[in-house]
């Protein structure tokens, strides 16, 4: 058995029916990375000095040096560039989510004050601004416990959320299984909230942004507060005219002391929440707050709750095995392909249920073909026919027929029989029994080979409206 751990579906098609607060048509998170005191530097115990965001071109980590341009520009944010987001927003009255990076919190003292002052939100951004992508599981964990105590003894309470931000593939299941999380951020997959399962838990991801992010100052992207400015604009824009269609959604941005915090960028911060204020439909929260939200009217689902791709094979043939008609092989094989989460739909488990048949031998398609009924024919009449099958011919009315249609269909049923060696198949459920009369003397005329594909493509319509009616 393969599966595929990557989550490519998401809500899909189906997304939930957001309201946010005051019917808001965008829920916008501003969220201000405290790094400053906790980036990389041999004074905290690294290797090297730090070569991730700033405004160095191409910098490289200096190996057991310090790095005194490197440290002063982090030392902007904390000594300058955080006063200057600070004052922003406590002018514009905007609520703001702190990332604090542990060991940088403990190192800035008034600047914690400052943020409890203004009642932003900390949550944790890990023991240090590191990169955790080689750390080994156990490791990293350790981080992380360290981190939230840390935290806790500076701030004076438990971070609710979590971001690492230069995170490995363990970081997210780690902090799930802490169970010390209201929500995690350290995810970019979608413009709406959802629910991770875990460890037999659910937890709640709230995700974040790097492209409505300052940082693309850095990446060289973005180089004027204009360019910040019109791109978060046109992201709340295209969103407030998507939450006024009817589905609401929600917008990160992400800041940092040392880039936003500069004079020429500050203004696109600036005008941006000016913009959204003047306009009305942005509800400003923390990610606490949306989390609170969020789960209130969007609960976690059952914990285990049964899904195609969690089923044991015996539990997947079972449910499967006759959506081909008593043609149980195609689950067996389907349960045996690559699935991931994008098959625990109809569409999904459709997928590859048809991936099994068109990839069988032309004899084992054809026994498919073979299984299937005669419409209105003997079977029918003898009540033999399976439960789908019937309630589907029933439903097209081929078992209320007159004593005339009864006669025309058991002719043209000999006479295609005859002529292709397998039964008429239509998806029924597509016509009334006047298109199926008329499908069927349109079909007769048909060479072998055409056919036998139209009836191939008619079993896996039928396959599908079953699986729609078993699955979402």
């Amino acid at each position: 058995m393969t599966r595929y751990p990557r989550n490519l579906i998401g809500y899909g098609p189906n997304p939930p029916a957001i309201e946010w607060p005051d019917g808001a048509k965008v829920a916008i998170s501003l969220v201000l990375n405290y790094e400053e005191g906790g980036e990389n530097c041999i004074l905290h115990g690294d290797e090297a000095s730090e070569a991730f965001l700033s405004e160095i071109p191409n910098a490289q980590p200096w190996p057991g040096m310090r790095h005194w341009g490197m440290e002063s520009i982090y030392e902007y944010g904390a000594r300058a560039g955080f006063w200057r987001v600070r004052d922003l927003v406590v002018s514009r009255n905007v609520p703001l989510t702190i990332y604090g990076v542990a060991t940088a919190l403990a190192r800035s003292p008034v600047q914690v004050a400052a943020m409890k002052d203004a009642g932003f939100e900390i949550a944790s951004h890990g023991l240090k601004w590191i990169n955790y992508a080689k750390f080994g599981r156990d490791e990293e964990a350790r981080h992380m416990a360290e981190a939230i105590k840390l935290h806790t003894e500076v701030v004076g309470e438990p971070p609710r959320g979590w971001y690492t931000g230069r995170c490995s593939h363990n970081t997210v299941e780690i902090a799930a299984e802490s169970g010390a999380f209201d929500w995690l951020a350290d995810n970019m997959d979608d413009d709406v909230p959802s629910w991770f399962e875990h460890a037999g838990r659910q937890q709640l991801m709230i995700p974040y942004s790097l492209e409505t992010n300052d940082m693309r100052f850095s990446a060289g992207t973005f180089h004027t507060s204009e360019d910040f400015f019109v791109y978060l604009r046109d992201t709340f824009d295209t969103l407030h005219a998507e939450g006024e269609a009817g589905s609401p959604k929600m917008m990160s941005v992400g800041l940092h002391c040392r880039l936003i915090g500069r004079p020429g960028r500050i203004k696109g911060l600036a005008d941006f929440i000016d913009h959204v204020q003047a306009r009305g439909g942005g509800w400003f929260a923390t990610r606490s707050e949306i989390a609170t939200h969020w789960k209130a009217r969007h609960p976690a689902p059952p914990v285990g709750a049964p899904r195609p791709t969690t089923m044991s094979r015996d539990d997947f043939v079972a449910r499967f095995g006759g959506v081909f008609e008593h043609s149980a092989w195609i689950a067996e094989r389907a349960f045996d392909l690559e699935l991931g989460p994008a098959h625990d739909s109809a569409a999904g488990v459709h997928n590859v249920l048809a991936r099994a048949f068109r990839a069988a031998e032309e004899r084992e398609r054809l026994g498919v073909l073979t299984a299937h009924p005669d419409l209105a024919g003997k079977l029918a009449a003898a009540k033999r026919l399976t439960p789908e099958s019937t309630a589907e011919q029933a439903g097209a009315g081929l078992d209320a027929l007159t004593d005339a249609e009864r006669a025309r269909f058991t002719e043209l049923n000999d006479t295609y029989q005859g002529k292709f060696g397998f039964p008429f198949i239509i998806a029924v459920r597509d016509h009334d029994k006047a298109g199926i009369l008329a499908a069927f003397e349109s079909r007769i005329a048909n060479d072998r080979d055409r056919e036998f594909a139209t009836a191939c493509t008619q079993v896996e319509r039928i396959a599908q409206l079953r699986l729609e009616d078993m699955l979402p």
